[in-house]
Order: C-alpha cells, then sequence, then structure tokens
C-alpha cells in the first residue's frame, strides 16, 4: 500500500466520525492556539518595551543617588566630577514633582515638572520648536523661567502668545522661554504634558534636599559600558559604598528584559507541551477505540494479504491527519485571537512566524508519539481472531 492510498483510506475513516473526530482534535487546537497567543502577547509587549528603550537611546544612563550620604554629598560635589568624565555628550539632573499652573486667566492645571539643567535637550532629546530652551546662566541665577509642552500651551495659551508671558507654577510667577518639540500628539498625560525648569528653582519651590537622580548620555554606543564602570568608581570614591548609589544604562535594561523574554517563552513553551500533551493523550484514546471498532476492517485487511506495516502505516497516518489539521486550526484560532486583540487596542501583540511553525511541528510530532501504539496495536492483531469478531 502507497502512502496516497493510505492517505485517502485515512481521510475516509476520519470523515466517517467527523464529530468524534472534531472533539479529539480540540485539545491540540486549544493547545496550539494558547501558545501563538500567548508567545504573541509576549512578544509585542516586549517589542513595545524595546522600542520605547531604544528610541531613547541604549547609551542613556541612570545614576541614581541614596541613603544618608547624600545629605552630606551634594549633587554639585558629585557634578564637579561628572564634568571631567571622558566619553560623555552631557549630564542632566533631575528633579519631578506634581505642580499647579495657571495663565493670567485663571486656566488652571496640573503637570509633571521636571527640574533640570541645559544638557536635558542633550541627554533626553528633548528640543524646542520655538523660543529657546534653558541655559548656564538660568541654572546659576535660578531664575523663574519654564519651557511648556505642547498640550499646556493649547490649554492656556490657545491664541498661541506662550512666549513671553508669564504663568504661575504653585503660586510663583514664571517667564515661558520656549515651547517643547511635540512627541505625542499634544494630548494629555503625554509628553507634550510637562514643563521644564531649572533644577535650582525646582529645589526651592519643592523644598527638595539633594537632587537624587542624574541622567547622562554617552557619546557612542559602544563607550557606554566603559563610561558606567568610570562612574561607578568615581561615586565609589565619593560614598565609599555601593549602596548609596545605583548606575543603569538601557543596554543593561535591554538585556535584562531580553532574559526575560527568554525565560518567559521558555514557561509558555512549557505550558503549550502540557496542552498539547493532554491533547496526544486524547488522541490515542480516540485511536484505540477506533481500532477497536474496525477489528473487523482489520481482519479482512489482513486476510486478503496486508502486511502488518500497511495496517501501522494507515493508522499513523490517521493520526497525524488529525493533529495536523488541529494545528493549522490552532494556528488559525490563534490569529484570529490576535487579531481582535489588535483591532480593540487591548495591549500590543504580533505574529509570530517562528512560533506557528513550532505549534505546527510539534502536533505532528504528538501525531506521531501518541498514533504509535494503536497503530502498533492494530497491526499486531491476529487475523484469525479478528476474523472471529466478525
Amino acid at each position: 500500500m502507497n502512502f496516497l492510498l493510505g492517505l485517502k483510506m485515512a481521510l475516509k475513516s476520519i470523515c466517517s466520525n467527523r464529530l468524534r473526530t472534531f472533539l479529539t482534535m480540540l485539545g491540540v487546537v486549544i493547545g496550539v492556539a494558547s501558545v501563538i497567543t500567548a508567545v504573541g502577547f509576549a512578544k509585542g509587549s516586549t517589542q513595545s518595551i524595546t522600542d520605547s528603550i531604544e528610541s531613547i537611546g541604549t547609551n542613556l544612563i541612570t545614576i541614581n543617588l541614596m541613603g544618608r550620604r547624600t545629605s552630606t554629598i551634594t549633587y554639585d560635589d558629585v557634578s564637579e566630577k561628572l564634568e571631567k568624565l571622558e566619553g560623555i555628550d552631557g549630564f542632566a539632573p533631575v528633579i519631578n514633582s506634581n505642580v499647579n499652573i495657571k495663565n493670567s486667566k485663571n486656566t488652571s492645571l496640573t503637570t509633571n515638572c521636571v527640574g533640570t539643567n541645559a544638557d536635558y535637550s542633550i541627554v533626553q532629546d528633548r528640543t524646542i520648536q520655538e523660543g529657546r530652551f534653558l541655559t548656564t546662566f538660568d541654572i546659576s541665577g535660578s531664575m523663574n523661567v519654564v519651557a511648556i509642552g505642547t498640550y499646556i500651551e493649547k490649554e492656556l495659551f490657545p491664541d498661541g502668545d506662550a512666549i513671553g508671558n508669564t504663568i504661575k507654577l504653585n503660586g510663583q510667577n514664571f517667564k515661558v522661554v520656549g515651547i517643547l518639540t511635540q512627541m505625542s500628539g499634544g494630548e494629555e498625560s503625554t509628553l507634550d504634558d510637562m514643563i521644564i525648569i531649572p533644577y535650582t528653582v525646582a529645589q526651592r519651590l519643592n523644598r527638595a534636599g539633594n537632587v537624587s537622580t542624574v541622567y547622562m548620555r554617552a557619546t557612542n554606543h559602544e563607550d557606554t559600558e566603559n563610561v558606567v564602570n568610570n562612574v561607578e568608581r568615581l561615586l565609589y570614591d565619593l560614598y565609599e559604598n555601593e549602596n548609596y548609589y545605583r548606575v543603569t544604562s538601557q543596554e543593561a535594561m535591554l538585556e535584562t528584559l531580553n532574559s526575560v523574554t527568554s525565560t518567559m517563552m521558555l514557561v509558555l513553551g512549557g505550558i503549550a507541551a502540557i496542552s498539547l500533551i493532554v491533547g496526544g493523550i486524547g488522541i490515542m484514546n480516540i485511536m484505540i477505540v477506533s481500532v477497536t471498532e474496525r477489528t473487523k476492517e482489520i481482519g479482512i485487511r489482513k486476510a486478503i494479504g496486508a502486511k502488518r506495516k500497511n495496517i501501522l502505516v494507515q493508522f499513523l497516518i490517521e493520526s497525524l491527519i488529525i493533529t495536523g489539521i488541529a494545528g493549522i486550526i490552532g494556528i488559525l484560532f490563534g490569529c484570529g485571537i490576535i487579531s481582535i486583540i489588535n483591532y480593540f487596542e487591548i495591549t500590543t501583540a504580533v505574529y509570530s512566524i517562528e512560533w506557528m511553525i513550532i505549534s505546527f511541528g510539534s502536533s505532528l510530532i504528538i501525531g506521531v508519539i501518541f498514533g504509535i501504539f494503536p497503530a502498533y496495536k492494530a497491526a499486531s492483531m491476529d487475523p484469525i481472531e479478528a476474523l472471529r469478531a466478525m
């Protein structure tokens, strides 16, 4: 018996019990669909975070200063050391807070206020579309000047006359000197809903003690690790204790994210394997039932000359067809779920061709593994005993 004849006979047998075959497929369908959906969700979320990190730049370095020594070692002490570092484009202290702002007409908003220096535009790639950014004179002189996002401009200055006008921050007058380049469509609670002031003023305005966060940018991506090591040595010389500071880079965060993603993929693979094994057991049970029901057919075929190999191949083909069709349905079902997730913007999900191939291949392997016993049982039947069942 050639393969095509075995395929034809297998399809005929499967089609004669459509409902039972479909129910048998469900375990594999659900297993394949689940892994495709879960992997699509995991990879989509990871890609979204990765894009955000890469948009900022993998050469961005964050310094967090903490502990009791921050009260005795000031930001000025740290900045004095950082200025001597080679391989960096700049560094910027950051003091974040929420402030209430008002225009001359008493229109009021609450927004995010960033206290920083002139290097912030380089370090965080925040440019100005109108007016100017903070200057070193604004910082050293603790000038009440502010650069605002386009959302703030739209809400407080709908006529577009923000530059040169005055707004109140927590009751204090500030002169608007610049409009930040729009980054998020000028919407509320985005990067366009923020203001930037000198960090020396932010310390006074928020009654903040010392700066606890500093961003810096390495000149080249290749130099990032070397710069991080230099900064750590510098800070250790100042604090004499590694617990008082932490230096991290976007590149390190990206590596950690990739490591977490890989672990997540292994976990999902394990879950998928369990689902497919459960589906495979269901297929084996049904195939055993099918062998029992077709004892007469097997006896007749052996009586007219069918070999053990022919019977074995036929039942293996049936098992492969069931799991193969189930794998295809599972892939389509999983892709459909991902499409729905993306259509309704529930979260970010992607189609993983790699995992579709792995899932389909796994379903075929399950078909072979769990089809061997029923096929062997059918092939091992004694034709005389099988014919007696008639």
